[in-house]
């Protein structure tokens, strides 16, 4: 197999980015192939990371870039939507606040509303005697109204009455 590979038409040849004593590609793909579970280099490995990035490995400059930019894009999102929590957080916390302090102003006025009551249903009380004399009084007044439109009426009979005898 050569290691030296023609470049397709249009393309310049790539730089070489592989350190002196890197083994050729085709090697590297060789032994890639036989060790798909661990490190390409190095064999397995204990690591939990899924990522098959090695730090010593050539790597391409461009790829190295758009990475950072996605984890500094991925980060920018992630600040933000943090931020936006905490804005909701906060947000729910100066409305609780406003809701202890209206709830406290209510049951405020609800107290003073329930002592007021207290105090006119004392009153009330106080006050039911008399007011019992004055529905007797009405009573009596109804009943003496009426005993007032019978003396009535019986005087405009005997009144009637005199009148026809008189004149006779």
């Amino acid at each position: 197999m050569e290691t030296n590979q023609k470049e397709p038409e249009g393309r310049e040849p790539a730089a070489n980015n592989q350190p002196p004593d890197a083994l050729p590609r085709n090697l590297l793909d060789d032994e890639e192939r036989l060790s798909s579970f661990g490190s390409p280099k190095h064999g397995p490995t204990l690591s939990t990371s899924t990522s098959s990035f090695e730090a010593l490995d050539p790597h391409d400059p461009n790829l190295s870039h758009l990475a950072s930019l996605m984890f500094s894009h991925t980060s920018n999102y992630l600040q933000g939507e943090l931020s936006a929590v905490l804005e909701d957080y906060t947000l729910l916390e100066q409305m609780n606040r406003a809701t202890i302090t209206k709830y406290s102003d209510m049951r405020q006025i609800g107290g003073s509303v329930s002592r007021a009551l207290k105090d006119l249903n004392e009153k009330y009380l106080a006050l039911q005697p008399y007011l019992e004399q004055i529905d007797q009084i009405e009573d009596s007044v109804t009943k003496l109204e009426a005993a007032a439109y019978k003396l009535d009426a019986y005087s405009k009979r005997l009144e009637t009455r005199f009148k026809s005898l008189e004149k006779k």
